[in-house]
C-alpha cells in the first residue's frame, strides 16, 4: 500500500506505532488502491463539504475555497474573498420555486460571512461587519433560514438579512449548533447546552427565545450531533457522552469514558495520576443515523449502541495520535477514522477472540444512566461487559505527511481527505477505475472502427 509518499511520518509523533496495527501490504478489504493528489491550497486544509454527487469544496487557513470534480480531480472554481482563515463552511440549498440550487456559506476570522455560487465562483452575498468571528453554521432548509454561532447567535434569511440576535453566555462563545424538532435548536457553549426556540409571528417577523440550559456536563462540550428525529448526543472534554431526548431535552443515558495510563506488572501496585485530558477527550461524534454512535476519544474509538445504551465495540489505541474525524457506514459494520498522525484507517466491528483480546489493566468503562454524578455501584471493566466486540483494522490509507483533518465519502465514487500538508487526496477503488478505463478504451476503439495500424 501507500507509504508516506508525500513526506515522512516521524514529524507527526514520537509515539511508537503499535505492532498490533501493522496489517502488512496485503489489505483485501481495502478497496482504495488508487489515489490522486489535489493541489491548490497553500496552508492547512480543515474543511470539506460535499456539494452534490460529483463535487466537493475545500477550505482552510489560507482563506481560499476550492471546488473540485471528484471524478476527474479537476479544480473547477477558486472562491477568493476572505482575507483570513476559514472558520466554518456549509452548503445552503433554498428553493426559489421549482428548482433548489446548491450554494456555499463560508465564515472567516476576518469577521465576514459569504454566500457563494459554486457553479460560477461568484460571491452572491457577504456580511463584513460582524462583531466577532463565526465558529459554526446551521442551515434551516425548511424555513429557508440559516444561523451563525460565535459570541452571539444570529438568525439570517436567504438574502443575508439579520432577523434576530442573541448574546451567548459564555466566554468561549457558541462552538456547535444542531437543529431540533418543533423549530428548536441546541447550541454548545463551554460546559452548557442552550436550547432555543424559533417563533414566527403573524407579521412574519422572527424571534428566538431561550428555553432551557442543560448544564449536566462537567467539562467543555466538544461535540454535538443529531442521532435521529427524537435523539441527540453530546460529548465533552472529560470523556462524558450524554444521550438526550430531542423533544423534552431530558437525559436518556450518561456514560463516562476513562482511559487510565498503561501499567507494567512492576507498577501494578503503584496508582498513577489522572489520565491526560487528551486521552479522554471526545473530539468528535458521528452516527449511522440508526442505532450506533461513534466517538473519537483521544487516540481511540468507541462504538455505543443507542438501543442497548451500552458500549458494543472499542479500540483503545486506534491511531498514534488524536483521532480528528470519524464515519460509521450505515449499511455495514464498518468504521473509518483519521488522525493527527497523518493516517486514514478502515475498521470492521468483529467479535472478540477467545481468550479475549489483551487490554490495558487500567482501562475501564464507567456506565451510568441518568444524571451526572449519580453512579450506582463500582465501575465495571469493559472486558466484563457481555457481548463486547472489537474494531479490527482492515485498511490503512497512508499518503498525507500532515494531520488529516477530515474526509468526505462519495461512496463508490471515492473518498476525499484533507490535511495540514496543504493537500487533498482523492482515494478511489482501483479495480473499479481500471474497469471504467477499459470500457472507455473499448468504446473509443468501437467508435474508431477498431485498432488503427
Amino acid at each position: 500500500m501507500f507509504r508516506w509518499i508525500l513526506g515522512g511520518r516521524e514529524a507527526q509523533s514520537s509515539v511508537e506505532k503499535s505492532p498490533v496495527l501493522c496489517i502488512g501490504e496485503e489489505q483485501p478489504k481495502n478497496w482504495f488502491t488508487e489515489l490522486q493528489v489535489l493541489k491548490g491550497h497553500f496552508d492547512i486544509v480543515r474543511f470539506l463539504v460535499q456539494i452534490d454527487d460529483f463535487r466537493c469544496a475545500s477550505a482552510g487557513d489560507d482563506g481560499l475555497i476550492l471546488v473540485w470534480n471528484i471524478e476527474t480531480g479537476e479544480r473547477l472554481q477558486e472562491l477568493r474573498g476572505h482575507s483570513q482563515q476559514i472558520t466554518a463552511m456549509t452548503t445552503f440549498s433554498c428553493s426559489d420555486g421549482l428548482v433548489s440550487h446548491p450554494s456555499l456559506i463560508s465564515a472567516s476570522s476576518d469577521r465576514s460571512v459569504s454566500l457563494w455560487d459554486p457553479d460560477t465562483g461568484n460571491r452572491v452575498q457577504t456580511i463584513s461587519d460582524l462583531q466577532s468571528s463565526v465558529k459554526c453554521l446551521l442551515v434551516l432548509e425548511r424555513l429557508c433560514l440559516w444561523v451563525s454561532g460565535g459570541e452571539e447567535l444570529c438568525l439570517w434569511n436567504r438574502d443575508f438579512q439579520l432577523q434576530c440576535q442573541k448574546q451567548s453566555h459564555s466566554d468561549t462563545g457558541i462552538t456547535a449548533l444542531i437543529e431540533l424538532p418543533k423549530n428548536c435548536m441546541a447550541a454548545a457553549m463551554d460546559k452548557e447546552i442552550m436550547i432555543y426556540r424559533l417563533t414566527v409571528a403573524p407579521d412574519s417577523s422572527l424571534t428566538v427565545a431561550e428555553l432551557r440550559c442543560l448544564s449536566d456536563h462537567q467539562d467543555q462540550v466538544r461535540a454535538l450531533i443529531n442521532v435521529s428525529d427524537g435523539l441527540f448526543a453530546s460529548g465533552s472534554h472529560a470523556g462524558e457522552l450524554i444521550l438526550w431526548d430531542a423533544i423534552d431535552w431530558n437525559i436518556l443515558a450518561y456514560e463516562h469514558i476513562l482511559w487510565e495510563e498503561s501499567q507494567s506488572p512492576a507498577q501494578a501496585e503503584i496508582r498513577l495520576g489522572a489520565p491526560k485530558p487528551s486521552e479522554m477527550s471526545i473530539q468528535q461524534l458521528s452516527t449511522n443515523g440508526k442505532v450506533l454512535i461513534l466517538a473519537a476519544v483521544g487516540s481511540g474509538l468507541y462504538v455505543y449502541s443507542v438501543l442497548t445504551k451500552t458500549v458494543v465495540a472499542y479500540r483503545k489505541v486506534a491511531h498514534d495520535s488524536n483521532v480528528l474525524h470519524t464515519m460509521l457506514l450505515s449499511d455495514r459494520s464498518e468504521v473509518m477514522s483519521c488522525s493527527e498522525d497523518g493516517s486514514v484507517r478502515m475498521w470492521e466491528i468483529q467479535d472478540l477472540p477467545l481468550p479475549a483480546e489483551p487490554a490495558s489493566p487500567g482501562f475501564f468503562g464507567l456506565w451510568n444512566f441518568g444524571r451526572s454524578n449519580k453512579q450506582s455501584g463500582p465501575p465495571k471493566k469493559i472486558m466484563d461487559v457481555p457481548n463486547i466486540r472489537t474494531l479490527e483494522l482492515t485498511g490503512d490509507l497512508i499518503g498525507h505527511s500532515g494531520a488529516v483533518q477530515m474526509f468526505v465519502s462519495f461512496k463508490e465514487n471515492g473518498l476525499v481527505t484533507c490535511s495540514a500538508d496543504h493537500l487533498l487526496i482523492l482515494w478511489k477503488n482501483g479495480e473499479r477505475q481500471s474497469h471504467r478505463r477499459s470500457l472507455a478504451l473499448f468504446k473509443k476503439l468501437e467508435e474508431n472502427g477498431g485498432l488503427v495500424r
